[in-house]
Parts: structure tokens; sequence; C-alpha cells
């Protein structure tokens, strides 16, 4: 039981960095550049990783919650069949 959590944890924080590292790139194709004032290199960059962040880990959790969903679905069928 308790090596289950271990891989439900090396699982969700390989999903998270991937789709953060996603996130980043498909960031990559906006220009942000015409939106941001001149000489804020830093605060730009800053921009980029917390919406990366917040992309990622959005998009994360929704596969996340679809996949364990999808894991629970079997036990759907158990229940109908001791009705």
């Amino acid at each position: 039981m308790v090596s289950g959590f271990g891989q439900q944890a090396l699982i969700s924080i390989m999903s998270h960095l991937v789709f953060i590292a996603l996130a980043w790139w498909a960031l990559q194709a906006l220009r942000f550049e015409t939106l941001l004032r001149a000489n804020h290199v830093f605060q730009a960059r800053v921009l980029y990783v917390l919406l990366s962040i917040v992309i990622g880990s959005a998009v994360s959790n929704f596969f996340l919650d679809y996949l364990l969903w999808s894991q629970q679905l079997p036990l759907i069928l158990q229940n109908i069949t001791f009705l």
C-alpha cells in the first residue's frame, strides 16, 4: 500500500514537470515582448515561469484526475453486479 503512494507521488511529480516544461515551450511561440515595457527583462522571465507553472499544473491536474477516474471505473461495474 505504501509503495503505491510512492508510485503515485512519482507519477504526479513527473507529470507536473513534463507539463510545465511543455507549457514553457508552448509559451515561447507567443510574442509577449510587444505587451511588456522596455528594459523589464527579469520581470518578463518571471512572468513566463509563472504562466508556465499555472498552465502546466492545471493541465497536469486534469491528466492525473482523468487517470485516477479511469482507474476507478472498474469499481462501478463491481458495485453494480452486487446490487
